[in-house]
């Protein structure tokens, strides 16, 4: 006979599921269906004055792996969503560990000063870029009146300014989803790891990054995320020749009208994400338990 605390504890989990429920749907039909078309439209044919023949073929995909400009931007993609991420985690561990730790009563300035650069679409930081990094910008100017350099420095267009603009994108969400998982660490745990002799770098080392692990993973996987379907920032700033996955599908679709082959692309890169972020959560999961001390 069911007792009167498993029965409160079944309604609950029923009255949790009608709520969750409607999200459900809605994320259903509003993602999955779309990608059902988009992975239809990627087995049809594209034919030159007929926009999109239907078909069930595999061609889309084979000109993608045999062609080695696409295989160049997939990989130029994933390098540099690897460097930025990376470049988020070594920047943003300082900052999170700052913002965590700090009892200062301007606290809540300091976290909305992270805050404040989403509220700027991505265009408009990447135009801001635009205006520091060109020959005639504010950097060069300003190197250029302290007699530092002669000639301009050539960063527009280049990969380095593509770098700089996704990691300034991308560097308050790594800083949000660590300070949370910090916060969580009480602060008596670094204080015994002094205590027991431990050097700054050995208590980060051993105690305070394997507990940090799960924002790390949160962050190094939303980072990772954000910059292989970076749009605007390849676009404007690395130009027409530096192209990535992201503006490649939009001139298949908006440019050369090719739906089929960019909805294949699209899966590829869609893939890809999904790969490589499987992979990286099984790897910071090992290493997770592994350093997690035993109950």
């Amino acid at each position: 006979m069911t007792s009167a605390p498993e029965a409160v504890a079944g309604a609950r989990r029923n009255l949790a599921g009608l709520l969750v429920l409607p999200a459900t749907l809605f994320v259903a039909v509003a993602l999955i269906g779309p990608l059902t078309i988009l992975l239809r439209y990627s087995l049809n044919k594209f034919v030159p004055g007929q926009f999109m023949v239907d078909a069930l073929v595999i061609e889309n995909y084979v000109k993608f792996f045999t062609d080695a400009y696409y295989l160049n931007v997939l990989a130029r993609t994933v390098r540099v969503a690897v460097i930025c991420t990376l470049a988020c985690l070594v920047m943003g561990f300082p900052l999170a560990y700052v913002l965590a730790r700090t009892q200062s009563r301007f606290k809540n300035l300091m976290v909305i000063a992270v805050v404040l650069p989403l509220f700027v679409g991505n265009a408009v930081r990447a135009a801001g870029w635009m205006t520091a990094f060109g020959s005639r910008g504010a950097l060069n100017a300003s190197l250029m009146g302290m007699g530092l350099i002669d000639q301009p420095l050539e960063i527009m267009f280049t990969e380095t300014a593509v770098l700089i603009g996704i990691v300034a994108v991308n560097l308050p969400f790594m800083v949000l989803s660590l300070q949370s998982v910090i916060e969580g660490i009480p602060r008596n745990v670094e204080e015994a790891a002094f205590s027991l002799g431990a050097g700054p770098g050995a208590m980060f080392r051993r105690v305070l990054w394997p507990l940090a692990l799960p924002g790390v993973l949160a962050g190094t996987i939303l980072t990772f995320i954000l910059a292989m379907n970076a749009y605007a920032t390849p676009v404007l700033l690395g130009g027409p020749k530096f192209q990535m996955m992201g503006p490649l599908v939009y001139g298949q679709f908006a440019q050369q009208n090719n739906w089929p082959f960019g909805g294949a692309i699209s899966f590829i890169l869609m893939t890809a994400t999904i790969l490589l972020t499987a992979l990286a959560h099984l790897i910071v999961q090992g290493r997770y338990r592994a350093n997690r001390p035993a109950e």
